[in-house]
């Protein structure tokens, strides 16, 4: 079914950046819609970048011990589902605090708060339940990974407010997005490692990376309302400022592998470490095509960064087997 052959019922109300064939504004229950809008249930990509983080930390948790086993299977699982929970979460929560800024915003006036399909109050109803069955599932985990989980809330707090006090909030998305990475090692091993730390840290640069090509579809915006992004602190320098963030991902998480394969089989590490050249491989594909001017490039790099993150995974599973 093509956009302009949909019903009015599927296209009322829908966010302007969702893909026009999401599943939400297609299938789901039309009263579930603006409360799914909300959490971004129609935009998936931004639970993906949450979860791959998770799924390096326990590959190279799993990795690091040399054993799998059925829980590990369960906070693979675990993890999808609470990414797709505190995404929702974290996107309700975000939307509330900028309410007042969205409506200002070509990109996010259509969502659901600024466009009046669901009032602040209810968003914070929305926030609190996503948040609960979330904490249900980490209780599930064992207690050092519970107090992460909780300490995760931290960064995804203060998230929505650090653009209007730094240059640098794709730093903060940084901390909140990655920490899945210090998380699912913790439920693996049951510790804090510096192969994790290292792993949070290559995350964060490339949330940067991606962040920053995606601030720029409201550069023009948020330089006019005074909002502050890495977008317009690098301007026409943002390509080089890319590049940096593409190699020090590589670097940061290269050690990662190292620390985390060290006393294991020297093949394994070998094997493992082709995968973040192979991220840094996508990262260098995303810089060759980047325009700054072309708004419908830019999310399509942005999105791609699923694919990115995905590009590690087999290296990492395939080598935790030899």
């Amino acid at each position: 079914m093509t956009d302009a052959e949909q019903t009015p019922e599927a296209t009322a109300g829908r966010v302007a950046d969702a893909p026009p064939d999401n599943w939400v504004d297609r299938y789901a229950p039309v009263a579930t819609r603006p409360y799914l809008r909300l959490s971004r249930a129609d935009r998936p990509i931004g639970t993906w970048l949450l979860l791959l983080p998770c799924w390096w930390g326990l590959l190279l948790a799993m990795l690091h011990t040399g054993r799998a086993g059925w829980h590990d299977l369960w906070i693979f699982v675990g993890c999808a589902i609470g990414a797709f929970l505190m995404r929702g979460a974290g996107c309700t929560w975000n939307d509330y605090t900028d309410r007042h800024i969205d409506g200002q915003v070509a990109r996010t006036a259509s969502r659901p708060i600024p466009s009046g399909q669901v009032s602040a109050k209810m968003a914070l109803v929305w926030m609190v339940g996503q948040a609960l069955v979330a904490f249900g599932i980490l209780l599930t985990f064992n207690w050092a990974a519970i107090g992460l989980g909780v300490l995760s809330l931290v960064p995804v707090c203060v998230y929505p407010f650090a653009k209007r006090f730094t240059w640098w909030p794709q730093v903060f998305l940084g901390l909140a997005f990655n920490w899945g990475a210090l998380f699912a090692w913790t439920a693996h091993t049951g510790s804090l490692g510096w192969p994790a730390v290292f792993l949070y840290l290559a995350g964060i640069a490339w949330t940067l990376f991606y962040d920053t090509i995606y601030a720029h579809q409201d550069a023009e915006d948020d330089a006019l309302i005074g909002v502050k992004s890495t977008a317009l602190l690098f301007g026409s320098d943002t390509a080089r400022w890319l590049r940096r963030f593409l190699v020090v991902t590589v670097l940061l998480m290269a050690v990662a592998v190292i620390l985390a394969g060290k006393g294991g089989h020297p093949f394994a590490v070998l094997l493992a470490l082709l995968g973040p050249w192979a991220l840094g491989a996508h990262l260098m594909w995303q810089l060759a095509r980047l325009d700054t001017e072309n708004m419908p490039l830019l999310i399509r790099l942005f999105r791609s960064n699923r694919d990115a993150g995905l590009l590690p995974l087999p290296f990492f599973a395939i080598a935790m087997l030899l």
